[in-house]
């Protein structure tokens, strides 16, 4: 029995609410870079992540044109879906709506209020990145018991 998740099942867990790490190619020498990040996704699409414009993260991206980007359950038994893709726009235009948006899917609205609050002006200093999966690892464990 296989444990890899099939294209919805792969799909349809990473358009759960999950925090991900996104890797991305280091440069002089440096391993890659991974950080925590929010994202949003729906099957079939694209993923997108909001982050600074002049962050270390930011110039790597534009570098290397790829990214990983893996998330993970937390609950028992293990699932996990890892997608790797390129980067298929970095809009330099972010709408605090778009933020609201992101912040909600893991705060909930009154949390994306005071999240967009507590940082007046931010908005203006983010980009937009789209990945489009084109690689995918994953595992589903819970398929052991079924």
């Amino acid at each position: 029995m296989s444990l890899a998740m099939t294209v919805e099942e792969r799909q349809a867990f990473l358009a759960q609410v999950h925090v991900a790490v996104v890797a991305v190619a280091g440069e002089g020498g440096r391993a890659p870079l991974a950080v925590p990040v929010w994202y949003g996704y729906h099957p079939g699409g694209e993923v997108s992540l909001i982050t600074e414009r002049d962050s270390r993260k930011t110039a790597l991206f534009r570098r290397a044109g790829r990214i990983t980007l893996c998330v993970q359950g937390t609950a028992l038994p293990y699932q996990y879906a890892s997608a790797e893709g390129p980067i298929t726009a970095i809009e330099d235009t972010v709408t605090v709506e778009q933020r609201w948006a992101l912040a909600s899917r893991y705060l909930g609205s009154e949390g994306a209020d005071a999240y967009i609050e507590s940082a007046p002006g931010a908005t203006e200093r983010m980009v937009r990145i789209l990945m489009r999966p084109e690689h995918w690892l994953t595992r589903d464990y819970t398929k052991l018991s079924r």
